[in-house]
């Protein structure tokens, strides 16, 4: 059953109405109404696609969060042939909030790290909403050096409210874990492409899409803090949310202005969560392109060609 965000409160009338519509016409006494199906059909189209061209930051924030918008393991099911999962940092336990192991990317071998959020109430909670722990990052870091010594590139999927705030998190070291990994993505001599699939929230973000090339998808966020964070900090008001959105510049068309992400990927009209198959799709083809612009680039070149990157976007919103 598809779920309706309240700004597409008009588009949900109208398919309700072809709905009703469908169910006349396959009962005992099917009605002629197929014209009228047709044109309604039509009319919902319409206004799905007048509304998503012109999105606010914060129905933006609202489709980058849509609870039936494909996740990490999503993608890594459409993309990743022969992935092997690979648990555990090594130093403290596993964190489900991180998926990550290796597979073949279009025949070649590739590093995935990403955040899963979990599409049921038990897979949620299993994956704690995607909000990392400090074993979640150090499991990225071991990944990624891993990668790194077989020349393997990475992939990182971002999906992620933030890092887990917890006392145990911080008790174990979550600023130094998402640092130390924040590191390891610098000093990959392999290119890596991080992707933004919904939310990007701050460190817990950052941590592991501090890539050669980030690209993001058209109806996702990428911010320092949530909206509503920022307006509890700002205004000691998390109702003003939706002010907080736009004056933050989290949409990927503001990013891409100030060179913050290299490419926004189309999505489906209405939202990857209304064609996950076409997303998807659309999402492998700009990693595939993403990645043949570092074919014959040696480890030096593609390390230096990031830290240049990043260096960039200071000097230049500075």
């Amino acid at each position: 059953m598809r779920t309706y965000l309240d700004f597409e409160k008009p588009v949900a009338e109208l398919e309700a109405k072809v709905e009703e519509l469908r169910a006349m016409q396959s009962g005992e006494n099917p009605v002629a109404i197929e014209e009228d199906i047709s044109r309604l059909e039509t009319k919902a189209a319409v206004a799905l696609r007048d509304l998503y061209s012109s999105l606010t930051p914060w129905q933006k924030t609202q489709v980058a969060r849509h609870p039936q918008r494909p996740h990490c393991l999503d993608y890594v099911a459409g993309l990743i042939t022969d992935f092997v999962s690979l648990q555990g940092d090594r130093k403290f336990g596993d964190d489900d909030a991180v998926v990550g192991g290796f597979g073949r990317f279009r025949g070649a071998s590739v590093c995935v790290i990403g955040q899963e959020k979990g599409s049921t109430t038990e897979g949620r909670l299993k994956h704690n909403f995607g909000m990392a722990k400090p074993e979640g990052y150090r499991k990225a870091v071991r990944l990624m050096e891993m990668a790194d010594r077989f020349s393997i590139p990475v992939i990182a999927l971002v999906d992620t409210a933030g890092a887990y705030p917890g006392i145990g998190a911080e008790e174990r070291g979550q600023a130094e874990a998402i640092a130390r990994s924040t590191d390891a993505c610098l000093n990959l001599s392999v290119p890596n492409v991080a992707v933004i699939l919904g939310e990007g929230g701050s460190g817990g973000a950052i941590a592991i899409a501090t890539a050669s090339r980030v690209l993001m998808l058209e109806h996702a966020i990428y911010s320092v803090i949530s909206p509503e964070g920022a307006a509890s900090i700002l205004w000691h008001d998390s109702t003003k949310a939706q002010e907080a959105a736009t004056n933050m510049k989290i949409t990927a068309e503001d990013l891409a202005k100030y060179n913050i992400i290299d490419q926004i990927i189309t999505e489906p009209i209405g939202g990857a969560h209304r064609n996950p198959p076409a997303a998807i799709v659309s999402t492998g083809e700009a990693i595939a392109n993403a990645l043949a612009e570092f074919d014959g680039l040696s480890p030096a070149a593609i390390r230096q060609q990031r830290r240049q990157k990043f260096l960039a976007i200071g000097r230049n919103i500075g």
